[in-house]
């Protein structure tokens, strides 16, 4: 990874500017704050399916400025009865706490001023599929334990890296997700 460059106004490749000017105008405006993420998915056949993600709510309103349309394919391994048309759900989920780690952890290191030369993370997720497929009730679905590890480098000693870690787990959303229980709701439509 290369090194990012320092200015007064950049670092790590955030705009340190609008980073502050975006935290004052949202803790003067708290309504600012409430964001609304969407995806929408079709099923491929087997275990292919493929979700699209555009629009989103956000700062008071929708949002008019993404032109790019993100497709994420999913599938499972020939293991798991799939054909690897993608990575599977429970992959994406580590890929969705690992991108959310790093991208708060980046964050928070330009607010600090520390700049960041390397950021790379390893994720390892524990999984027995007797729950998911049916087999044993007594077996929880989803993952049974989640391990990161970070490798962190910068202008910075490595009590200050160690805590940048720590403030990006305790603001990452995804991380939240993970260790606190959400509402979700499932609705059905059919012809």
């Amino acid at each position: 990874m290369s090194t990012m460059t320092t200015t007064d106004t950049h670092r790590n490749g955030v705009d340190t500017g609008t980073l502050y000017a975006t935290l004052d105008a949202i803790a003067a405006q708290p309504d600012l704050a409430r964001f609304q993420f969407r995806a929408d998915n079709e099923w491929k056949g087997g275990a292919h399916n493929r979700s699209t993600i555009q629009s989103f709510y956000g700062a008071g309103a929708e949002d008019s400025a993404r032109q790019v349309t993100f497709q994420l394919d999913a599938g499972e391994p020939a293991l798991l009865l799939g054909q690897d048309e993608g990575p599977n759900p429970a992959e994406f989920a580590l890929h969705a706490l690992a991108a959310c780690l790093t991208t708060t952890l980046v964050y928070v290191a330009a607010a600090r001023k520390v700049t960041l030369t390397r950021v790379t993370s390893h994720l390892e997720g524990d999984l027995d599929v007797r729950g998911a497929l049916g087999i044993d009730d007594e077996v929880r679905n989803g993952f049974q334990a989640v391990r990161v590890r970070f490798t962190v480098e910068g202008d910075a000693p490595e009590e200050k890296l160690r805590e940048l870690v720590a403030r990006a787990q305790a603001r990452s959303v995804v991380f939240d997700t993970f260790n606190n229980p959400v509402d979700v709701t499932v609705e059905v439509d059919t012809p």
